[in-house]
């Protein structure tokens, strides 16, 4: 039968662009989340940008519903007795994901793939909250993730090969770019693009710029589509500090201190285009 029904928790920024893309490929969806209000904010978030896709003529509206349709949302995790598939999108704070494993790990038939779309964590610390080690692996979509290729593939220790090969199919038939890397702090990508970010919130602490000079700069000095501070807003200035922190204490390096700026502007709330302010206002 293969994988016909993907579970995603959390309905946030990465689960609900993960929703909408398993859903546009033909994929049954269930969302959870931990409040109705949350999932109907999802469900509009969706419906908007399939909507964009309308507008151009990609797709039809009859083909906007159709994708709707296939999206279920819960606030019950007993629901993925049902999935096939998981992919745990939720937020990235080590314990919570410990739980949601241990639970998924009761809840869900023994064959299902459980995989976490943790930009930094530990793959092999997550798969120990759970009896199928073999069965947990990194599935790192990048944000937005309806418009990004790449797939990062991370293995745990004990990640068997069939395990990877299931999920590279899946992210192919996703539409995407599934890319390997080892299991160590921040993966490939956020290994190399967190610390550029910190050091692009340095610059601004120590006054060597300003905020839309550093981006400028980086724009047009790099050829990059946004600058390192407009894509902190974007990516969540509480998440850049979540993974700073991972680098941090999983290298024990000093050059992944996470900028005291940053700390400060976390604590007061400033955590960029989700809460509508952050190094710019939205």
């Amino acid at each position: 039968m293969g994988i016909q029904t993907i579970g995603i928790i959390g309905a946030g920024q990465m689960g609900s662009g993960i929703a909408q893309v398993a859903a546009s490929k033909g994929f049954k969806v269930i969302l959870n989340d931990i409040n109705e209000e949350i999932l109907q904010g999802s469900l509009k978030t969706i419906s908007k940008h399939i909507q964009r896709s309308v507008d151009k003529n990609k797709i039809s509206a009859a083909d906007k519903d159709q994708i709707l349709e296939r999206i279920r949302t819960t606030t019950s995790l007993e629901e993925f007795k049902e999935v096939d598939f998981v992919v745990e999108a939720a937020t990235e704070k080590v314990q919570l994901k410990l739980d949601l494993f241990r639970r998924l790990d009761q809840i869900c038939s023994p064959d299902v793939i459980l995989a976490t779309n943790t930009s930094s964590i530990s793959i092999t610390l997550i798969a120990t909250a759970t009896t199928r080690r073999d069965k947990v692996i990194g599935m790192h979509f990048m944000n937005p993730v309806p418009v990004m290729r790449l797939v990062e593939v991370i293995r745990g220790f004990e990640t068997s090969d069939e395990t990877y090969q299931t999920v590279v199919q899946l992210a192919k038939e996703l539409g995407k770019v599934p890319s390997e890397a080892n299991d160590y702090p921040g993966f490939v990508a956020n290994r190399i693009l967190m610390p550029m970010i910190n050091e692009a919130i340095y610059a601004l602490y120590e006054g060597v710029a300003t905020k839309e000079s550093i981006d400028t700069i980086m724009k047009l000095g790099t050829n990059q589509p946004m600058g390192p501070l407009e894509l902190a807003d974007l990516i969540g200035l509480d998440t850049c500090l979540a993974i700073m922190e991972v680098l941090y204490e999983g290298f024990s390096d000093s050059k992944y201190r996470p900028c005291p700026l940053l700390r400060k502007m976390v604590t007061a709330g400033y955590l960029g285009r989700k809460v509508g302010k952050g190094f710019y206002e939205y």
